[in-house]
């Protein structure tokens, strides 16, 4: 782990990042999380839902 890996870790920026996956993916039935990383921190989290709709 290199300073800007222990940096981001230890600032709340991954914890916060996957607490936010972890709640999509609760709620989530159909879709898809896309992360967006630059130098190794992410920076966007964009959740697609799905809607299945019945006959």
């Amino acid at each position: 782990m290199d300073h800007s890996e222990k940096r981001s870790v230890e600032g709340g920026v991954l914890p916060d990042a996957l607490a936010l996956v972890r709640e999509a993916l609760g709620r989530l039935r159909y879709g898809a999380i896309h992360l967006t990383v630059h130098d190794g921190k992410v920076m966007q989290i964009d959740i697609t839902e799905r809607k299945r709709l019945t006959d």
